[in-house]
């Protein structure tokens, strides 16, 4: 498939724009899109997720601002950014567009998210048991490319990224 652009010629192969995948392109290409509207009603993008669940696809844009999201910023960037992908038009399947705050306990995925959230608490759970156990929880310290490091109590633990199944901030109740 060949998409033109005013500017330059792009060849798109299966796998989507720059060797990207398809969930990846949906993602990247609704962040694009979003990120004016975002701005136009002061929220900032937590994230985006194309996921299939069940029989469905969801297209989830979570967005925040200090004081947290309200019912109406959601409301207000959904409708917007509706109008937009169906202008856009460029997700083949049929899905449901689904805007929100990434609520109290949101899950840390990317970098951003990561560095936003050092010194705060977070449970980690692995997909596989370390030492015996799945679970963790402890206060972000530090991270990189490959390694995300929890202090608990008086010691440090390491876990690699690709070990983590998830990882998001703590509820404090």
């Amino acid at each position: 498939r060949v998409d033109r652009n005013p500017l330059f010629l792009v060849v798109v192969s299966r796998k989507g724009r720059k060797g990207m995948s398809k969930k990846e392109t949906y993602e990247a290409r609704t962040e694009e899109l979003l990120l004016p509207i975002a701005q136009k009603h002061d929220v900032s993008i937590y994230d985006v997720e194309y996921v299939k669940e069940g029989s469905d696809f969801y297209l989830r844009a979570f967005i925040d601002k200090p004081e947290g999201v309200n019912i109406n910023d959601c409301e207000n960037v959904s409708r917007e950014l509706s109008d937009v992908l169906d202008k856009e038009d460029f997700i083949a399947d049929s899905y449901i567009l689904e805007v929100s705050s990434p609520g109290l306990g949101r899950t840390l995925k990317k970098d951003r998210h990561f560095t936003n959230s050092i010194g705060q608490d977070v449970e980690v759970k692995l997909f596989k048991p370390l030492d015996g156990c799945k679970e963790f929880e402890g206060k972000l310290l530090r991270f990189d490319e490959n390694a995300v490091v929890i202090g608990m109590g008086d010691k440090e633990q390491t876990f690699l990224r690709n070990d983590i199944a998830i990882i998001r901030l703590a509820l404090d109740f």
